[in-house]
């Protein structure tokens, strides 16, 4: 019997750039975006399909495709035809949460297969972190050649830190900071993950703080300007366009736009002194998982999240 390979990539870009690199085997492209609204334990049944694309048109106006999505993820049903599946994913914390969250559908279905990893980020030669399908063929060929197969103990791994996610105590994530694993990148994402939650001084967390930074420090012209300098300098985050205008737009209390600048306007500045917590006037209505992103802080202090005295 001919061995067959199911390739997983992170979106519908990178499984073109494979198609065209003819990599061999069949493949299923993920497309979803689990590091933001609720989750839970077991993925992609029909409760998971309805809480997700209740979340998705609430917040972003998405009118997820199920029908679509379904008959991506029925490639998994005749799963004993492939030889091995391989991981296509990236440094980020978009990445890392759907890549845990796709090792346990794959371990929900008993699919028993090797599992093997290919994840971008550090390349020799490259200054900055670079995305799967930012890489060369030649530097994408090379990834492939040193793919990382998953030992069990990763796998559990991948298994445990979803169903914190989905929980409601993400503090059981920080003594994962600390661990190794073949997930290279693990360690930064989930510190990353928890400076998601507000700064008690200001109420902004590090992602919305380094955006008003920017907007002091540079001579931006516009919000298309700010979303520019947002996607080449979040970190580990590996936010899109659509979150992070939607972020951008969150912040329009701090600014003072006119028709070629933006600057920050006096709330802007005292929230980059930390003289005033903003986290009323902050529509801070999102879901991480199995926690509102309200209900936390991120103490730097103590290191953890601490319950919001708002709440």
């Amino acid at each position: 019997m001919t061995e067959s390979i199911l390739h997983i990539t992170n979106g519908t870009h990178l499984t073109n750039y494979l198609t065209e690199l003819n990599i061999t085997g069949e493949k299923l492209t993920w497309q979803e975006m689990l590091c933001e609204g609720p989750t839970q334990t077991t993925v992609a049944n029909d409760p998971f399909l309805k809480l997700r694309s209740g979340f998705l048109k609430s917040f972003y106006d998405i009118d997820l495709d199920v029908s679509e999505l379904k008959k991506e993820l029925d490639k998994l049903n005749d799963w004993e035809s492939y030889s091995e599946i391989i991981l296509w994913f990236e440094y980020d914390l978009f990445c890392h949460i759907n890549l845990l969250a796709v090792i346990s559908l794959l371990k929900q279905k008993k699919i028993n297969l090797p599992l093997y990893l290919v994840c971008s980020g550090r390349v020799k030669g490259e200054k900055n972190l670079k995305a799967l399908s930012e890489l060369s063929p030649n530097q994408l060929s090379k990834h492939y050649k040193a793919k990382v197969k998953l030992k069990p103990e990763d796998i559990e791994l991948a298994k445990t830190l979803w169903s914190i996610y989905c929980g409601k105590d993400h503090n059981l994530f920080i003594p994962y900071i600390i661990q190794n694993s073949s997930f290279k990148y693990l360690n930064n994402c989930l510190k990353a993950h928890l400076e998601r939650f507000p700064n008690p001084k200001n109420g902004l967390n590090v992602l919305e703080q380094n955006i008003l930074s920017m907007v002091k420090d540079y001579n931006i012209k516009s919000k298309h300007h700010v979303l520019g300098y947002a996607l080449n300098y979040q970190g580990y985050y590996g936010y899109g366009d659509l979150q992070l205008n939607r972020i951008i737009d969150n912040l329009s209390i701090f600014f003072t736009i006119t028709n070629n600048s933006i600057t920050l306007n006096r709330k802007g500045h005292e929230a980059l002194l930390g003289t005033h917590n903003f986290s009323e006037e902050l529509n801070n209505n999102m879901v991480f998982g199995g926690v509102h992103k309200s209900e936390f802080q991120f103490s730097k202090k103590q290191n953890k999240l601490v319950k919001s005295i708002l709440k």
